[in-house]
């Protein structure tokens, strides 16, 4: 199954990561995630968008750090004791993603995720690929690929 890229209802069952971005849950696939590792402060860089908190140094790589209540647009204010980076390979680059926790590994089954409604639209709306209800709880589907996009559209 790859989550978090261009679903289309035929794959099988995979198994995704989820977290939470201020009140929201999201997931990514496991498969993309590297490592989680706690927060240490990033080195900001001038020039680049809000969402970019700065690079660390990741045993020798120097790594972007998204931030994804910005990017997300969810807010900036942030229990800091708490964050997370999520380390993920998107093609063949290396980025870390903030949060706020990592909640859960979760088996996912092609039929437990459905398309986001074609009425949500705006600059974030193409960042979710989709969506999994379970436990009464809706969890977004990060599609990695626009993040990445959204990345490399700083970087020219």
């Amino acid at each position: 199954m790859n989550i978090g890229r261009e679903y289309t209802g035929s794959e099988k069952t995979g198994k995704v990561i989820s977290f939470a971005v201020g009140d929201q849950e999201y997931c990514v696939d496991i498969l993309s995630v590297r490592e989680i590792r706690g927060w240490t402060e990033a080195t900001p860089l001038p020039g680049t968008p809000r969402w970019v908190r700065g690079v660390i140094n990741l045993r020798g790589i120097i790594l972007p750090v998204i931030d994804m209540r910005v990017m997300l647009r969810i807010g900036s204010e942030r229990p800091i004791s708490r964050e997370v980076v999520m380390v993920v390979e998107i093609g063949e680059k290396i980025s870390g993603l903030l949060v706020d926790k990592v909640s859960d590994i979760i088996d996912v089954e092609p039929t437990m995720v459905q398309e986001v409604p074609s009425s949500i639209s705006g600059d974030t709306s193409e960042i979710i690929s989709g969506l999994i209800a379970l436990d009464g709880r809706m969890i977004g589907i990060l599609n990695l690929d626009i993040v990445a996009e959204q990345i490399m559209e700083t970087a020219v």
